[in-house]
């Protein structure tokens, strides 16, 4: 299930409001408080670097390191040695503060302004992951000692492994909320009232979110096991997908989303766009014969079905019907009356502009300029008499290589058309626009002088 801190705050604040230490932990609930106060002092030298509340610290301290100021805050593990658990490769570090603040700019919390009761459980919930959520219990590293999980008043349950969910296990370490209450109660510095944000201002998780989907997304598509829930949200399950990720591909292993981390996972996933398998171009193969040899030798072009509404999304079928148009001696789609030479009746023409309007299109407007003017005095001379057939030639094969598919054994013009897609990424994208001007030019150009009267003769074909 996705989640969001706009969809779950409500929560937080009312089960805040409702939570009350159960009997049976209310000693252990005041040890850990009256621990956590004594070593206020540590603590506090970390706000001071990190602008991060000692009291959270605290917290986290208890619940990754039962309060050893021996290990890494981050997961855990002694001070002293690298960690070899996510996150890896971190230290040695030569004091708790120093492991401290390491781990705190890996989790992404330096830098935050609001430490009111929703942003403080929503962190430390996003700190442990929210694989709770989605079986419907409340978290124990939250919960656990309060009336807000377990029985009788709430559903119980607990992971006791890497993805092993028992249904019959109740958490018996505290929670995170629950040692937070009993710490305010001795402690009366202690608020979450937060900090009024400013107008603009992101709180760390809402700047990083954008990238995190994009990663989240891009790991799945790179085959994620499990996949990963697509929320913008760098938990636990994100973590070591990333390093997995960067293990397989000679990265340091941090599990953190750092710019050599990124731009490689970018990397992989536009690499690895899965190639569809090739269609049968037979027909459409056939289809474009027809269209050359018309070119090379003019002959008519085969008489092509009637079809009044034909798709704009089939170039080649447009671009046949207005073949048969220009060509002085085809057969208009549908009719059997060649059209007379030199003659340009007014319903051929509307055809031809329509066809032409059908091809050159963009946002239900027509991207047709004047035919002749400065350019056709320069350029126009260079192309005396090729235009319409390079244009129509070039869309009909631009249009073509947006759906053929590169493959080694293919013969022809299929192979000859899958190693330009393969080699030229976007190249239909690119020429079409440019074969299609000049099919227009060259076309309305020759209409220009069929009715002006100025069109040389028909050639004398024997």
């Amino acid at each position: 299930m996705a989640v969001s801190f706009d969809r779950i705050k409500d929560e937080y604040e009312r089960n805040w409001s409702n939570m009350k230490i159960r009997p049976s932990h209310a000693d252990e609930a005041n040890h850990a408080a009256n621990t956590a106060i004594k070593n206020k002092d540590i603590y506090q030298q970390i706000e001071e670097k990190t602008d991060v509340p000692w009291w959270f610290v605290a917290i986290l301290h208890s619940r990754e390191a039962s309060f050893n100021f021996s290990k890494y805050l981050g997961n855990g593990q002694p001070l002293n040695r690298m960690t070899t658990i996510v996150p890896k490769g971190h230290g040695p570090f030569s004091s708790f503060a120093e492991g401290a603040v390491d781990a705190l700019r890996h989790e992404g919390f330096i830098g935050a302004r609001d430490w009111g009761v929703a942003r403080t459980m929503f962190r430390l919930e996003q700190y442990n992951g929210f694989g709770y959520r989605g079986r419907g219990i409340n978290s124990p590293y939250l919960w656990s000692g309060s009336n807000i999980y377990g029985p009788p008043e709430q559903r119980g349950g607990k992971f006791v492994g890497d993805g092993e969910f028992s249904s019959s296990e109740v958490d018996k370490q505290l929670g995170a909320a629950t040692i937070l209450r009993a710490m305010m109660e001795l402690d009366s510095s202690i608020n979450l009232d937060g900090a009024p944000g400013l107008v603009g201002q992101l709180e760390p998780e809402e700047r990083i979110a954008p990238m995190a989907l994009l990663m989240q997304q891009s790991l799945n598509k790179l085959g994620a096991n499990p996949p990963l829930e697509e929320d913008g949200i760098v938990g636990p399950k994100t973590k070591a997908a990333v390093a997995q990720f960067q293990q397989q591909h000679g990265i340091t292993e941090s599990g953190a989303l750092d710019g050599v981390t990124v731009a490689a996972i970018t990397r992989a996933a536009q690499q690895s766009v899965t190639v569809a398998q090739p269609a049968d171009l037979s027909p459409v193969l056939k289809r474009l014969e027809d269209l050359m040899i018309l070119f090379q030798s003019g002959p008519k072009v085969p008489a092509v079905p009637s079809n009044p509404a034909p798709a704009a999304a089939d170039p080649i079928n447009l671009l046949e019907r207005l073949l048969t148009l220009v060509n002085k001696t085809g057969t208009v789609p549908g009719t059997t009356t060649p059209v007379a030479p030199r003659a340009a009746p007014v319903d051929q023409l509307k055809q031809v502009i329509d066809l032409l309007g059908a091809l050159l299109n963009k946002d239900g407007k027509p991207v047709l300029g004047q035919v002749n003017g400065a350019l056709g005095e320069t350029i126009g001379k260079l192309l005396d008499g090729k235009k319409t057939a390079l244009g129509i030639g070039g869309s009909v094969l631009t249009a073509l290589l947006s759906s053929v598919t590169a493959s080694p054994n293919a013969g022809g013009i299929a192979g000859l058309l899958g190693t330009i897609v393969s080699a030229v990424p976007g190249l239909g994208q690119f020429a079409m626009p440019i074969s299609l001007a000049l099919t227009a030019w060259g076309v309305l150009g020759k209409l220009e002088k069929w009715a002006q009267g100025t069109a040389p003769p028909p050639k004398v074909t024997t």
